[in-house]
């Protein structure tokens, strides 16, 4: 399960209409370099606009928290809080005077902090001032980490009041067992409640380090000036060492069912198993795959057979979670008490139904024209181009990834996939997670 939590200062004026603004590349012409102290550097140019964004990953994400669960995102979220001279009204301000943002976020992989700043001066300089010091001198102040913790409690007890979020935590506990990637990036009440700031520093000396990070940049500035902002950021973190791979995903040997009572007018029915990594040699048959399947809205086949036909939810899907390891492969629906046995029944058949026949040629074809026709308007901004390259250079996917993206979905046929998902998807090795089940009286607050 993956949980952000942001620092973030909106941009002002002229600076938030360009970062909608869409670039004028059709197909980014990326460059790639290391740091002198080995960072990987992703870079577009996009001289379009006086705009930089720059991203930078490292390789310390939930699955790196060990018995400490909520570690890597209390970090991150403690690095803005405080920075060399400087609290956390103090970053806060610096930012807010330029109309710069800097957030960070966290999943199961990494740990990503994005700025975005106008490459005018001072902004520009004061925007990488600020990112540095952030990332290479956090100070953890004691006072504001109990102010996050205790916020943090708070958002714990509030997830364990909405159904769709107790389900999808018991759903990765029942799909990924004990390898790091079952753990919530929020951590529990317990784990935050122990978390000291002696762990803090130690998990930022030992995974902030710049052979373990990706500096993806794309704005209106040359090779040479990326090249001396990427080392600036860098230069004062250690050299070390990238993190090592995460253990292998074991697959499921057996299904399962968990029913967990939960006092609502719905239940929330979700089902799922390993699915697939990244650079994944069945990627583009799974994906397309599964667009068909349950990944494109209204017009999937699932939609069509639990909403259109029978009325059973008003939304079902179904997606991939690709990652370093083995991700999750979940279908999900919410539906009323008393259909929730039937809706789980027709999930389950209709994905049976796929895995055995596949899609027709018609489906196939649509889906094609939908992904590819598609594909343009996510690489038309400076914000969707650095996720991008963020996401190449983390798991170091080719290059030419973006621009193969549409010949080999546009290559993928129906017997690819039926049989992608006949090796790959079991449903007999399902696991499945019901949350509900209780009728509420509309007098009764849900539990």
């Amino acid at each position: 399960m993956c949980v952000n939590r942001f620092f973030y200062l909106p941009l002002i004026g002229l600076c938030a209409l360009l970062a909608t603004a869409a670039t004028a590349h059709a197909m980014p012409n990326i460059q790639t370099w290391h740091t002198p102290n080995g960072a990987r550097v992703l870079f577009v140019a996009a001289p379009e606009i006086p705009m930089l964004d720059v991203k930078v990953v490292f390789d310390a994400g939930s699955a790196r928290d060990g018995e400490l669960s909520g570690l890597a995102s209390m970090t991150a979220a403690l690095l803005s809080q405080g920075a060399g001279a400087w609290n956390a009204d103090a970053l806060a301000e610096r930012l807010e005077q330029i109309g710069a943002s800097l957030s960070s976020s966290v999943d199961q992989d990494t740990t990503e902090w994005s700025l975005r700043t106008l490459t005018q001066q001072p902004a520009l300089n004061t925007a990488l001032e600020t990112l540095t010091t952030v990332l290479t001198a956090p100070t953890f102040p004691p006072a504001d980490l109990e102010r996050v913790r205790q916020n943090r409690l708070i958002a714990l007890r509030q997830a364990e009041e909405a159904p769709e979020q107790v389900a999808a935590l018991a759903l990765a506990s029942a799909i990924f067992g004990n390898h790091p990637y079952a753990t919530d990036s929020q951590g529990t009440a317990a784990t935050v409640t122990a978390l000291r700031r002696e762990e803090l520093q130690a998990f930022h000396a030992r995974f902030y380090q710049a052979k373990n990070a990706v500096i993806a940049i794309v704005g209106a500035v040359n090779r040479a000036e990326a090249e001396a902002i990427a080392t600036r950021i860098t230069a004062e973190l250690p050299t070390g060492e990238r993190a090592p791979a995460l253990p292998p995903v074991p697959e499921l040997t057996t299904g399962s069912v968990k029913a967990i009572p939960f006092t609502a007018t719905q239940t929330t029915v979700l089902m799922g198993q390993p699915g697939m990594r990244r650079g994944d040699p069945d990627y583009f048959p799974l994906y397309v795959g599964n667009h068909i399947l349950g990944g494109s809205g209204l017009v999937s086949i699932l939609m069509d057979e639990i909403r259109e036909k029978r009325g059973l939810s008003y939304s079902v899907s179904s997606a991939f979670m690709p990652l370093a390891q083995v991700g999750d492969f979940t279908l999900g629906l919410q539906t009323k008490n008393s259909q929730a046995d039937q809706a789980q029944r027709v999930l389950l058949e209709t994905l049976r139904r796929f895995i055995e026949i596949g899609p027709t040629e018609a489906q196939l074809t649509a889906a094609k024209k939908n992904i590819t026709g598609g594909f343009p308007l996510k690489i038309a901004s400076n914000n969707s181009i650095i996720n991008y390259l963020a996401m190449i250079g983390f798991y170091n996917l080719p290059l030419d990834h973006l621009e193969q993206f549409t010949a080999r979905v546009e290559a993928v046929t129906a017997e690819q996939i039926r049989d992608a998902f006949a090796r790959r998807i079991h449903s007999d090795r399902l696991a499945i997670v019901t949350v509900g089940g209780r009728n509420m009286d509309q007098n009764e607050a849900p539990k």
